[in-house]
């Protein structure tokens, strides 16, 4: 089930934020995650609109939108590759009529899922925080 963000589930979310951010970008130092939760728990959870993926009583993904921009979706390492990725970004699309988001080029598996859910390569940047090569995307 998809439903909305309550503040009960802010260590869960945190956790699966720190983990999937670990594995999928094993190229960014993970001190730098580490030192990212205190924004991810009083800035960046707080200004986004929140929806969590839960089964049974788990929490095992989430996304985060900020006006138009997908800030945010990450799913449980354990809970990958199971669909529960494809439905937040179901729900998502279908909260706006357009979306867009950054991702690290180094970050092919998340590049090669937003490409197969028709997410198009908009731009190319430089993440300030990490100065990492990143791309903007949107869909439609």
């Amino acid at each position: 089930m998809i439903r909305s963000f309550q503040a009960g589930d802010m260590e869960q979310v945190l956790k699966i934020w720190l983990n999937a951010s670990l594995k999928a970008h094993d190229f960014i130092p993970a001190e730098f995650w580490q030192s990212q939760l205190s924004n991810m728990r009083e800035m960046y959870l707080p200004a986004s609109e929140v929806w969590v993926y839960q089964k049974n009583t788990e929490v095992l993904g989430f996304y985060a939108l900020l006006d138009h921009q997908l800030a945010a979706i990450f799913v449980a390492p354990e809970a990958q590759r199971q669909g529960v990725g494809k439905a937040l970004l179901n729900q998502a699309k279908s909260q706006r009529a357009f979306l867009s988001l950054c991702v690290y080029q180094a970050n092919q598996a998340s590049l090669d899922f937003y490409h197969s859910q028709g997410f198009k390569v908009v731009a190319e940047q430089i993440d300030q925080q990490t100065n990492q090569p990143e791309v903007e995307m949107r869909w439609p």
